[in-house]
């Protein structure tokens, strides 16, 4: 439009606005009947942490990225006015005064130099996407503003202005446009920050601060002149503001708890805002604790952590990969709802079901030594087998022929029943519990073990865990006493920190599934329950990967994000005895349709044997060991190798030194000459923690 077409334009509404009644009336029937087009402009979906801050926002579906103004700056509202339409709060659509300037400026300098328009005039050309150099497009938006003003307050329209004003590319709005260009709401802006989004609206490509910072920074301070000028900021104030430089690169909008967020949305259809339990403080620590576990260990390793409040079933962080943008490592794969093997995580289970049942105490004792459950002889992680063992050690050493007895006794479907209640869901092989379950022998989600575990901590009463607000619940019935979850709690405190992390007081294990492809570390302490996972979302193994080595540490660094509860003290009617004090069948356990030796009293010496070690069994030889005989009548004489090591003790039993890797002979001789002998082989490695 040339500049003499478009003075004569804006002159012509304005003798329009000021004619008589008549013309008048057909005037307010022409803007009665606009068109209107839609009003409720669409926005992305957010996703919010608990304390209302951003987790991440999503593009409309155009691919814009424009959201909800939510709280703006009232400096930012003032400079906006003062700069494109300081007359908004008074004018009907259109501003006459404006108008006769535009136009006068235009016929004296033969180019526009003003353009007239009213907050409510761009308004009408951004809800169209009209057209600004035709007549036609001119006048549409005059008469769009006009009865825009008829049918909304002022606060809508200012409303709608902040929603689609341009900042370049795919950017509309100024809450959109200060999280690019600040990183930050726009509730608290600098008055240079003010100023430049103040200005990019009008050339929102020519001025876009990352590709012309000069043409942007020379438009900012226009701004801040004229604010100064007009007493809404000092001089003193507008020249630091001219210092500030404007940014150069665009920032990426916030992206926490991106796969929880993407879940939520798809569980929530047509959801605008979903409010959620995540701390963005622990979140963002979480996420950078995953990033750091899997760093060099290749591009294929992931992470998952979930750590939440048991007492509520508050979720306070939750991450689902180490990078979710990562094809490499199928990040976009939400590895806690993944199911995966448990490995060692599901044992304590089996003790606080049986130690509710009665069955046994921590201090009972149980036999770790060979055994076979129909044709399936399990053996422990390390091949190695310790003898008669307290409940408190075979859990704490993550022994597995004792768990496997206690799930025997138990019943597998029992166990999986309990594991169900505690609000653990399983998936089976071929839909039936067998006694490897307790092994790790079923697939299990991490917010699975982290629900379970809650159930421990709380007492044996379980909660759902959720994200949402109010969403967590109680589970129904209790799944095991009190006592029998405090015992448990109590043992799992008593676990040994990884190496390099300072003991704290929060009980926890680790678990590492067949073939090394999962290792796991869930814990609690007075308040909070966690779980993580490492491992390749793809199934492959991690050769040489143990829960205690990958994931403890990593569990370890999650709690210390936290302020330390105590774990609760023992309920009343705890039973808290060494085992020569305890009830008689509580002292030995005693597999199902059994009767405990010590239970059924002394009888006869029999035939004696070496009790421990038994043959052919796999040693740590590098420390004392303690050899066991069983029957045949004191005072014992015990040999290694053919040697002495202990004469005529009145205990069937000695402590004797470690014989060295390579294989040993263990004799013991009773007091009638007769001998029992067996013959081991004795290795040097460290005990693991899985």
């Amino acid at each position: 439009m040339s500049s003499r077409r478009f003075a004569s334009l804006l002159l012509a509404i304005v003798l329009v606005l000021g004619i008589g009644a008549g013309m008048r009336d057909r005037f307010d029937d022409w803007v009665a009947a606009t068109d209107l087009p839609r009003l409720d402009v669409p926005v992305g979906v957010e996703v919010l942490a608990r304390d209302g801050s951003l987790l991440r926002a999503f593009q409309v579906g155009d691919g814009r990225w424009r959201l909800e103004p939510g709280s703006v700056d009232p400096s930012f509202l003032d400079m906006l006015t003062l700069w494109e339409d300081r007359r908004f709060a008074s004018h009907r659509g259109i501003d006459p005064a404006a108008i006769l300037r535009a136009g006068w400026q235009a016929m004296r300098h033969g180019r526009i130099v003003s353009g007239g328009s009213t907050l409510t005039m761009q308004v009408a050309r951004l809800l169209e996407d009209g057209p600004t150099g035709r007549w036609d497009g001119k006048l549409r938006q005059v008469r769009l503003a006009l009865a825009l003003e008829r049918k909304l307050p002022k606060a809508a329209i200012l409303d709608l202005y902040l929603r689609l004003a341009p900042y370049g590319a795919n950017v509309e709005g100024i809450r959109a446009a200060s999280l690019q260009w600040f990183g930050k709401e726009p509730r608290r802006l600098t008055p240079a920050q003010a100023a430049l989004l103040v200005a990019l609206p009008q050339s929102p490509e020519t001025r876009r601060p990352d590709r012309f910072p000069g043409a942007a920074r020379r438009a900012r301070d226009r701004v801040l002149a004229r604010a100064a000028k007009q007493g809404l900021i000092s001089g003193a104030e507008a020249m630091a503001a001219m210092t500030e430089p404007v940014p150069t690169a665009r920032r990426s909008f916030p992206a926490l708890a991106p796969l929880l967020a993407a879940r939520l949305i798809r569980e929530n259809p047509g959801a605008g805002r979903i409010e959620t339990t995540i701390d963005a403080r622990l979140q963002r620590r979480a996420e950078a604790l995953a990033s750091r576990a899997v760093q060099g260990a290749g591009r294929r390793l992931s992470a998952a952590i979930l750590l939440a409040d048991h007492r509520s079933g508050e979720i306070l962080a939750e991450v689902g990969a180490a990078d979710w943008t990562d094809q490499g490592s199928a990040g976009f794969v939400d590895m806690t709802r993944a199911w995966r093997s448990p490995g060692s995580t599901l044992k304590p289970f089996a003790y606080a079901l049986a130690f509710d049942a009665g069955l046994a105490h921590p201090e009972t004792l149980i036999e770790d030594r060979p055994s076979t459950f129909g044709r399936w002889q399990p053996q422990n992680f390390d091949h190695q087998f310790r003898g008669t063992v307290s409940l408190r050690q075979a859990l704490i050493w993550s022994l597995n022929i004792p768990v496997v007895k206690l799930a025997e006794a138990i019943g597998p479907n029992r166990l999986a029943q309990g594991l169900d209640r505690a609000g653990i869901a399983l998936r089976l092989p071929a839909e039936t519990a067998g006694l490897a379950l307790v092994l790790g022998g079923a697939g299990v989600t991490l917010e699975g073990l982290a629900t379970g575990y809650a159930t421990i901590a709380r007492g044996g009463r379980g909660v759902a865990l959720s994200a949402l607000p109010g969403r967590a619940h109680p589970l129904t019935d209790a799944v095991f006493s009190a006592v029998a979850a405090w015992q448990v709690s109590d043992i799992l405190a008593g676990n040994p920190a990884p190496h390099g992390a300072r003991q704290r007081q929060f009980a926890y294990k680790t678990g590492t599934s067949y073939g090394h492809r999962d290792a796991l570390s869930v814990g609690f302490d007075g308040a909070h329950v966690g779980a993580v996972w490492l491992g390749r979302p793809d199934g492959t193994a991690v050769p040489g990967a143990f829960g205690g080595d990958l994931a403890a540490p990593v569990l370890f660094d999650l709690f210390d994000m936290i302020s330390p509860v105590p774990l609760p003290p023992p309920p009343g009617e705890t039973l808290t005895l060494p085992n020569s004090a305890l009830p008689l069948p509580l002292r030995r356990f005693a597999a199902s349709g059994q009767v405990s030796r010590v239970a059924a009293g002394p009888s006869a010496p029999d035939r004696l044997t070496l009790a421990f070690p038994p043959d052919g069994a796999i040693i740590d030889g590098r420390g004392p060991i303690i050899v066991k005989a069983r029957g045949g009548r004191g005072p014992w004489t015990f040999l290694v190798n053919g040697r002495p090591a202990t004469i005529a003790s009145h205990r069937p039993e000695s402590l004797i030194s470690g014989p060295g890797p390579g294989f040993a002979h263990f004799t013991v001789i009773d007091a009638d000459g007769n001998s029992a002998t067996a013959t081991v082989k004795a290795e040097q490695h460290e005990l693991t923690l899985r």
